[in-house]
């Protein structure tokens, strides 16, 4: 038998302000996660130009 839809509780001060809160605290965390991101391309990037001491890059066989 299927259920009756519930309405969802009032929104209360407190709901509205922990909603905006874990917002906020999302949005710093994905700024920082993309930041971080960016960092670590120009890395690599930068360790792929450098050229490579020793004997030159083989062609390896795929790890799968």
């Amino acid at each position: 038998m299927p259920k009756t839809p519930k309405s969802s509780p009032p929104r209360t001060a407190r709901t509205k302000a922990n909603k905006a809160n874990r917002r906020r605290l999302q949005l710093t965390l994905r700024l920082a996660v993309q930041k971080e991101r960016e960092e670590r391309a120009e890395r690599h990037a930068g360790i792929r130009q450098e050229p490579r001491a020793g004997r030159p890059r083989t062609r390896r066989a795929s790890r799968r």
